[in-house]
């Protein structure tokens, strides 16, 4: 592996996956520059496929692309009612992704952020809402109808459930569409949702799949329409989600792929940010250059973290 890497650490604009700082490496190669970072509890086989995908941006590069612009949601946290008001009217975007059951207990707040979004929206914009799996059966079924009255109506929920087999029991159950995200991301056979009949939606993450071409042939194989999102990176690894997005045959929906936002700072220089202008964000040829990582450059104990981890998952890699 390419030994020019660097480490960041970026304070997040607010609690997002449980995390207030995200931390990634980036390497470069002959196509550019990639980024690895798995959230620091994925294990390093779990990790091996988002070293692939940036191996694949670093020494390979990403196929042609079809458009030139992608449409994004904005992604609005498990903020209170007014903050969530604000990041839609501020993001310019027709579509806003909300996070949902981020506590237990949370429905009220959940459905006050969700009426807000809605609100700021305007009746013709589009609201989906994610739960991470936070849910059993019975509480998605109950808690999804409580959402989608307090939204006007949903565009789709997002893994309800943990499981496969619970996310077929609710989508038999409700009217609003299922969107798969960890059933796919996580699986060791990402068709197992196809064939248990238990989405609508496919929601795509470059890095845990292993990479753009990867995830092209996921797409293909499963024939569900594909929303592609991001993993919270910087606008490194948010480059490679868009390029994907730009490769793909037919893209249906808005892309969560309008993340940036979510951090306090990027590795690019600030006109190089992958920042969403009138809710959609062009697809680049290659990732911007991360002229900013010595600034933001992650301190000496977190960087040997980094760096030690790189090289297990690397050699995991290269075993495979």
């Amino acid at each position: 592996m390419n030994d020019d890497v660097s480490v960041y650490a970026v304070p997040m604009t607010t609690r997002f996956r449980r995390i207030t700082v995200r931390e990634g490496l980036l390497l470069s190669g002959d196509a550019g520059w990639g980024e690895f970072c798995p959230f620091t509890e994925y294990d390093d086989r779990e990790s091996a496929p988002w070293l692939a995908s940036a191996v694949e941006a670093a020494r390979l590069g990403w196929p042609e692309p079809v458009r030139d612009r992608v449409p994004v949601n904005c992604t609005v946290p498990a903020v209170d009612a007014a903050t969530a008001h604000r990041i839609v009217r501020e993001s310019g975007c027709t579509t806003a992704k909300v996070k949902v059951a981020d506590l237990p207990g949370s429905l009220p707040e959940d459905e006050e952020r969700v009426e807000a979004v809605r609100d700021a929206l305007g009746p013709s914009g589009a609201v989906r809402v994610d739960a991470n799996g936070a849910w059993t059966v019975s509480e998605a079924v109950h808690a999804i109808g409580q959402l989608e009255r307090a939204a006007g109506g949903l565009e789709y929920v997002e893994q309800p459930c943990p499981e496969i087999e619970q996310l077929a029991q609710v989508r038999r159950r409700v009217d609003v569409r299922i969107a798969a995200d960890e059933s796919i991301r996580r699986a060791e056979d990402p068709m197992r949702v196809v064939l248990a009949e238990a989405a609508d939606v496919a929601v795509l993450k470059v890095a845990p799949l292993g990479g753009v071409r990867r995830s092209l042939e996921i797409a293909a194989a499963c024939g569900l329409p594909v929303v592609v999102s991001s993993a919270v990176e910087t606008s490194v690894g948010l480059a490679a989600g868009l390029a994907l997005a730009g490769a793909l045959p037919e893209l249906p929906f808005a892309c969560g792929l309008g993340t940036a936002s979510l951090l306090s700072d990027d590795v690019v220089d600030p006109g190089e940010r992958l920042v969403p202008d009138s809710g959609s964000l062009p697809v680049p040829r290659r990732a911007p250059d991360p002229v900013r990582r010595a600034a933001l450059a992650a301190d000496d104990e977190r960087t040997a973290w980094w760096r030690e981890r790189f090289d297990r998952v690397a050699e995991l890699l290269g075993g495979q």
